[in-house]
């Protein structure tokens, strides 16, 4: 793995604060109704992201996760700009306006979505890694999804077969404590999801999901077995700060269980480094939180400026316009 320096952890600052930044900028604007449907951020969760980053191969490595799916694409490389007009519904979105919140997609960068069927994403991570096997490729495919998931059947088949044909798979739970507003403990008789691969004498453990180093230590360990030998589960045990989605009024949780994970916020942990360490001053701490607060407001500057997508788009994508050619536009 690449060594953790200096650099990683100012690096690690800039990102997880952004994203922080970033989805509090959508909170807002769906508040002003900008942004529709559902919206489910990822505060607090950011030191799963980060670690991750650090230890994948972001030449070939892909990764596909559920519906909380707007700032992992910023990590694989995607234009945040992008991600946000797509949130908006706008034409020069990452899925021209037609995906929205719980579908972000690129191609380019590897990264599969975004998916709203609950689990749904769990075969198809299997899936984009049978075809690296196929193709003969040594790229790793990252599958997230979160502890309500973990329950549906879907995870069973896709483990038995994965074990079965030895797929370059990493499963990665992100257990923030939480499905929707059922706790872990109301699920199943026990609390250790990552258990639950050890019965496909899958390698399995529990690791921090409140620190980028543990994750990035854990995931680097995954990663390098699935390359070589099959699948690994990584249970990343994090919380989220805010609720399931917007519309979660959070009645099942008291906020002096919130304050009590926010002593260890992820953003937090790694300033306090930075600053023991001497890493960086006090003004290039400052700096560092414009350069994050001016992005913000760029992205949300080209999204509220894009135009929405032509009507006749909506049809493009669905109908083959030679067999329906009452749909083209003139």
């Amino acid at each position: 793995m690449k060594k953790i320096t200096k650099e990683t952890y100012l690096k690690w600052y800039k990102d997880m604060l952004f994203w922080r930044k970033f989805e509090d900028k959508l909170a807002a604007v769906y508040i002003q109704q900008k942004v529709r449907g559902f919206l489910h951020l990822y505060n607090g969760q950011e030191a799963v992201l980060a670690g991750a980053l650090h230890a994948m191969d972001l030449t070939k490595d892909k990764m596909i996760t559920a519906y909380r799916n707007h700032v992992q694409p910023i990590g694989m490389g995607v234009d945040p700009r992008r991600v946000m007009a797509e949130l908006y519904g706008k034409a020069t979105g990452t899925s021209h306006g037609l995906g929205g919140s719980m579908h972000i997609f690129s191609k380019e960068h590897r990264f599969y979505g975004g998916h709203g069927i609950v689990g749904g994403q769990i075969p198809l991570g299997a899936g984009i890694a049978f075809g690296d096997k196929y193709k003969g490729s040594d790229a790793v495919t990252l599958t997230y999804f979160g502890d309500g998931a973990a329950r549906q059947g879907s995870l069973h088949e896709t483990f038995n077969m994965a074990m079965l044909w030895k797929l370059p798979v990493v499963f990665i739970v992100e257990n923030n404590g939480y499905a929707m507003g059922t706790s872990v403990g109301r699920t199943a008789n026990h609390e250790e999801i990552w258990k639950l691969g050890l019965g496909y004498e899958m390698p399995s453990k529990p690791v921090d999901g409140m620190n980028p180093v543990k994750v990035a230590e854990a995931v680097y360990e995954a990663i390098e077995h699935a390359r070589k030998n099959g699948p690994y589960f990584l249970e990343m045990k994090t919380y989220r700060y805010r609720g399931h989605s917007m519309s979660d009024a959070q009645h099942y949780r008291t906020k002096a269980e919130v304050a009590e994970y926010k002593k260890i916020d992820p953003i937090t942990q790694v300033l306090d480094i930075i600053k023991e360490k001497k890493y960086a001053t006090e003004e290039e701490i400052k700096a560092i939180d414009k350069e994050v607060k001016d992005l913000v407001d760029e992205c949300e500057r080209f999204a509220e400026e894009s135009p929405f997508p032509e009507k006749n788009v909506m049809y493009d994508v669905v109908y083959e316009q030679e067999n329906y050619p009452f749909l083209k536009h003139k």
